[in-house]
């Protein structure tokens, strides 16, 4: 993921040797503290977030820049490794004419550090960040505001994706999709059955010594030890701050071989480790890459984990603001929506999604859609 900006002292980016810890006004706690799946459908179901107290306010001209003018030659978007399907991102140069150019990030923090250092030069003009992101962002200057009147596909995202806390109006962000972290191991080796963070770090210490992974995060990374003890993941106890570090220094470090965001593009179809931290889109993505994907076994993670939502948004600066609305309105089409969900293996926030998929005879639904149960254990984040 890409970071840039820095007029002026940003929260966000502080650590906590150096600057005191700060919570976000909005996190992502807020958005699953409002919403329930639905039956089946495993959906989420949100509230539309309340514009009182604060809100995402910009520190400038908060006017659209795209007009609905002529498409400039290409669209230029820095992002997650692998989070669109080429057949989609082939489909928007072949019909409306420009090129698309890829640039990934591992982490929120590693894309919003090349925003501010850009100033709004970075030459990028969409960025995918997480929710909680989005009120620093805007506050900082990162973005641009988006013109809805240029996304008309916007009506095909379900209500319980819009409105959300962080951006109450959709003024800088549209979903993109959603998902959470498990983990996924080689049940040729761990021969013994993993249901949670504790069996995770057991076998890393064990079976798994040396040929372990972990997403290269720092969410994630501390995510692991205070799921797995069953502390609050957005603490700012000072005890529990460093216990998590002693832990991940001293105890886990000496049994992890990579640190890899993406393990589903190779670590898992070429057998590179046998337990491997992962997101769930990704981990789905790698088994069917795999040439023997009974070989491995997928693990929400246990009793509590993530959840995230990334968004589609605009970086300041955009030099192809035009073809930036064009692209995003294009990926909200549901024939577009139904491929990315395929491709990705994360729920989209479209309407109707899951039933889609299931028509369409996607496989390895449960992996993209979660029961009522399996939600109530993912716990959002704060910055």
């Amino acid at each position: 993921m890409t970071r840039a900006r820095r007029p002026r002292p940003i929260r966000i980016l502080a650590p906590a040797a150096v600057a005191p810890r700060i919570r976000a006004e909005f996190n992502r706690r807020q958005f699953l503290a409002g919403a329930m799946a639905l039956g089946g459908a495993g959906l989420l179901t949100a509230c539309g977030g309340d514009s009182d107290g604060d809100t995402a306010s910009p520190t400038g001209d908060a006017s659209p820049r795209a007009t609905g003018g002529d498409l400039e030659g290409q669209v230029s978007i820095y992002t997650w490794g692998d989070y669109d399907s080429p057949d989609v991102l082939d489909a928007f140069s072949e019909e409306l004419g420009p090129e698309i150019r890829l640039d990934a990030f591992n982490s929120n923090e590693e894309m919003i550090a090349k925003l501010v250092a850009a100033r709004g030069t970075s030459g990028y003009d969409i960025v995918v960040p997480t929710g909680q992101f989005i009120p620093q962002m805007v506050e900082n200057d990162l973005l641009e505001p988006i013109n809805k009147e240029l996304i008309p596909n916007i009506e095909h995202v379900d209500e319980a994706f819009l409105g959300l806390e962080w951006d109450p109006e959709n003024a800088y962000s549209i979903c993109k999709a959603w998902g959470t972290t498990g983990y996924v191991y080689d049940n040729t080796v761990i021969t013994r059955e993993l249901t949670d963070w504790n069996d995770f770090i057991d076998a890393a210490k064990n079976e798994a010594s040396g040929r372990t992974s972990l997403l290269d995060d720092p969410a994630e990374l501390t995510g692991l030890y205070f799921w797995a003890n069953g502390i609050n993941w957005t603490t700012e106890d000072e005890a529990d701050l460093q216990a998590a570090e002693d832990f991940l220094v001293g105890e886990l470090a000496p049994h992890i071989t990579a640190f890899d965001s993406y393990p589903g593009g190779s670590a898992i179809p070429q057998g590179q480790h046998v337990l491997m931290q992962s997101w769930n889109g990704d981990a789905r993505l790698g088994i069917m890459e795999s040439p023997d994907p009974d070989r491995w076994t997928w693990v929400l993670g246990a009793p509590a984990t993530q959840l995230w939502m990334d968004n589609w948004c605009i970086a300041k600066g955009a030099p192809n603001i035009e073809a930036a609305h064009a692209f995003i309105n294009f990926v909200l089409a549901p024939e577009n929506v139904i491929e990315q969900t395929d491709y990705i293996g994360y729920h989209t926030g479209a309407k109707d999604v899951e039933s889609m998929a299931e028509e369409a005879g996607l496989e390895m639904l449960d992996l993209i859609f979660f029961t009522p149960d399996q939600v109530s254990t993912m716990q959002e984040g704060a910055v």
